[in-house]
């Protein structure tokens, strides 16, 4: 098998690691292809490579591990609230059960409270479901090291996991009817569908203006989510429902048709618990307007939004 058809077959997976290793895209982006690299002049070399699948998840992890450790510093320093790049997505029923739990925003912000090592092994036993044996050749350790790796992650996790128990159709319902309560200035109707104990996040990183801490409690997130839907309102930029991070979510679009923010809803037991909103560019460049609003396609300019 060629180079160019291992990359066909792995790259989802190996994309899938990265991206939940480091909540970048742009960054999850460079080690997939750091890593493609590398198997490639492998295979130049006329090595023998037992597992490409094997070898390929090994490079990714520890590439990301190499990657995260550097990124902490950079995150310290950040602007205001660090959010992890969204990804905006569509994915299938059958894929779904997996991607809501493991790609929400609330839940790759819950494992930056773990250290690299610690993210790697949880991420590889607990999402992707490795054996342990294989998580330690991974990560480069023994299989003891790696339980112990894996209990002190999952225990961080369980206390704090959010839990989605609605259906997806539900969910998606909800959401629809939280923009619309928005949109309108329903005060009464958008503070019906939040939990009591609601926390609004924004990104901004220093590029846009955004909130410089997390906002909490019901009244206070009503407040300021209406004030920012009135701003919308007011600069012409449109909400299209959609999904984001395998929950339901919205793109914000200017009237030049270029994307000015993102947001997504964590729901749970009827109510929305957590928002999450990114508006800082650089995190917005990946996402492709066109692919994903067929109305907007026709007028959306050539370059990125």
């Amino acid at each position: 098998m060629s180079a160019s058809d291992h990359y066909e077959e792995l790259r989802p997976r190996a994309f899938a690691i990265a991206y939940r290793m480091l909540g970048s895209v742009s960054e999850a982006e460079d080690v997939v292809q750091e890593a493609f690299l590398r198997l490639h002049q492998t295979l130049r070399r006329d090595e023998r490579i037992a597992s490409p699948r094997a070898y390929i998840a090994t490079l990714v992890t520890r590439l990301a591990i190499d990657q995260l450790r550097s990124a902490r510093a950079r995150r310290e320093r950040y602007a205001g609230e660090w959010i992890p790049e969204p990804l905006v997505t569509d994915p299938s029923p059958a894929d779904h059960a997996e991607t809501a739990d493991s790609l929400s925003l609330a839940f790759l912000v819950l494992l930056e409270n773990l250290t690299p090592q610690q993210r790697a092994a949880f991420l590889l036993r607990e999402v992707f479901e490795y054996p342990y044996p294989e998580v330690a050749e991974i990560i480069g350790t023994n299989v003891d090291s790696t339980r112990h790796l894996v209990a002190r992650a999952r225990d961080h996790v369980q206390e704090r996991r959010p839990r989605y128990h609605a259906s997806r159709r539900q969910r998606q319902e909800l959401a629809r009817r939280f923009f619309a309560a928005a949109r309108q200035g329903d005060l009464p109707g958008l503070e019906a569908l939040l939990a009591q104990d609601v926390t609004l996040h924004a990104d901004g990183g220093g590029k846009v203006p955004a909130l410089a801490r997390p906002i909490d409690g019901r009244e206070r997130v009503v407040r300021t989510f209406s004030a920012g839907m009135s701003m919308f309102a007011r600069f012409d930029v449109r909400v299209q429902v959609t999904e984001v991070n395998g929950q339901p979510g919205a793109l914000a679009i200017d009237a030049q048709d270029r994307l000015v923010g993102v947001m997504a809803l964590d729901i749970a037991d009827g109510r929305v618990q957590a928002i999450h909103s990114v508006a800082n560019p650089d995190k917005l460049q990946h996402v492709r307007l066109g692919s994903l609003l067929p109305q907007a396609a026709a007028s959306a300019p050539t370059s990125d939004p």
